[in-house]
Formats: structure tokens, C-alpha cells, sequence
């Protein structure tokens, strides 16, 4: 086996071949199932889609680069679940375009993250991470105090909606006011925003000033709705745990 090996990085083009078919059936084995995924991947009946806000959350998490340390899958090991609970499903990143699932974790796993900490807290963690936790190696974002550009928002849900994401014509419309409605709790508009994404939705001052709509409110947003859009995940381990 080595002699044929030997023999074959002698020559050049056979090396190239060889490297083409062994590429070609990786990638075959990992293309392949997505031509089945409607079949294998089916959305639970209580899942929920991002809110323009939660949405404009996630672009700043994409655009900060955090994907890179926090990754947003909880495997399916004793270990795992004991520290970050249920383990992922496919079906909960039905809606995520791009899929952040990852396997990079200079920090933890955020994929149960929602509801965990209080949104003072992670106020305070984003400006000063080591205020909260001093042996943090995260770096700070002290900028996310920017007011947030909602013009674009009905643009974004328009076009997750052409990918199959299930925003209405009156989610995409009202996208930029149901993003500042969404910070401000007491606003005609709040109702709007519970009747089309559901009574489960966070409805306040996500940085602790409903006068302003900033960045920071956009991002803890999207942090505090991460694992909660369904129940499918708890659902599915409780049922295993009761067989």
C-alpha cells in the first residue's frame, strides 16, 4: 500500500485524480441528504420567526464576529446537556440563514441562552465583559450604544421570506416599526408586535432605555430569544428521559 502510494505522488496528474475522487465522495456524502431535508426536517407547530428586531440582533452578532467564539449546538452528550440543557435539533434552525450551529467555543455554548441572565446583565457583559466575569478574555463592545438602522429591516424580511422563512406581507411591512414598538413596551405599537410573533415575545427596553433604539437593545434581543422560539427541543429530551 505505501510502494502504491509512493508510486503515485511520483506522478503528478494521478496524485490530482486521486485527490478529485476522494473530494468528489466526501462531498457526496455530505450533499446528498439536503436533497431529502423537507422530508428528514420537520418545523414544529409552535416555532416561531425571528422578530426585526431580534433579527437586526443577529446580523450585529454575525457582523461582530461572535459566531467565531460561541457556537449554537448542544450535542447530544450527558456532559453537554447537564451544563447547556436539551441538546440541539435540526428543525430549530428551520428559519437561521445562515445556520449558526458552529463547533468553535472559546466560550460557551449559546444556543440555550435566552432567559439565562437578565438583560442588565448582558448590557453590562457587552460593554465590560470582566465587570461580570473577570477571568473573561472576551473583548468589549462599548460602540453597541449606536442607534440602529431600521430602514433596511422589511428589505431583510422580504428576502428571508423568498427563502421560505413564513414573514407575512404585514410582518415585512411593518418590519421598522414593529423593531422600535418591540423597545418600548408602553407604545401603541407593542400590541402589534405580540399579535404577529405571539404572547412569548420579549416586549421592553432591552438596554434599559426605552427613549432610544440602539444596537445594544437589537443584540440582547436576539440573545435572550436564543432557544426559545420552540419547545420542541425540551419536549424531545423529556420524552426520552421518560422512556
Amino acid at each position: 500500500m505505501l510502494r502504491l502510494h509512493y508510486n503515485l505522488e511520483k506522478l503528478s496528474m494521478g496524485l490530482v485524480a486521486a485527490i478529485i475522487v476522494a473530494a468528489s465522495i466526501g462531498g457526496i456524502v455530505e450533499i446528498a441528504p439536503l436533497f431529502t431535508i423537507d422530508k428528514t426536517v420537520t418545523i414544529p407547530d409552535d416555532m416561531r420567526q425571528h422578530t426585526p428586531l431580534e433579527l437586526a440582533g443577529r446580523e450585529i452578532f454575525l457582523r461582530e464576529g461572535c459566531y467565531a467564539c460561541h457556537s449554537q449546538m448542544v450535542r447530544h452528550l450527558a456532559d453537554e446537556i447537564d451544563r447547556y440543557g436539551p441538546y440541539s435539533l435540526a428543525e430549530e434552525s428551520a428559519y437561521d440563514h445562515p445556520m449558526l450551529w458552529g463547533s468553535k467555543r472559546t466560550g460557551p455554548d449559546i444556543a440555550r441562552l435566552g432567559g439565562k441572565y437578565s438583560d442588565d446583565w448582558h448590557v453590562a457583559h457587552l460593554i465590560d465583559p470582566r465587570a461580570v466575569v473577570p477571568a473573561s478574555i472576551m473583548p468589549a463592545y462599548p460602540w453597541l450604544t449606536a442607534p440602529l438602522d431600521i430602514e433596511t429591516l422589511s428589505t431583510q424580511l422580504a428576502t428571508l421570506a423568498r427563502l421560505g422563512v413564513p414573514y407575512t406581507e404585514a410582518m415585512i411591512a411593518g418590519a421598522a416599526h414593529d423593531a422600535l414598538a418591540q423597545s418600548r413596551p408602553d407604545s401603541d405599537g407593542a400590541a402589534d408586535v405580540a399579535a404577529r410573533y405571539g404572547e412569548g415575545v420579549a416586549i421592553r427596553a432591552f438596554d434599559g432605555d426605552p427613549a432610544r433604539l440602539t444596537e445594544m437593545d437589537a443584540l440582547v434581543a436576539y440573545l435572550q430569544s436564543l432557544g426559545t422560539l420552540t419547545a420542541a427541543a425540551r419536549e424531545t429530551v423529556g420524552q426520552e428521559m421518560a422512556k
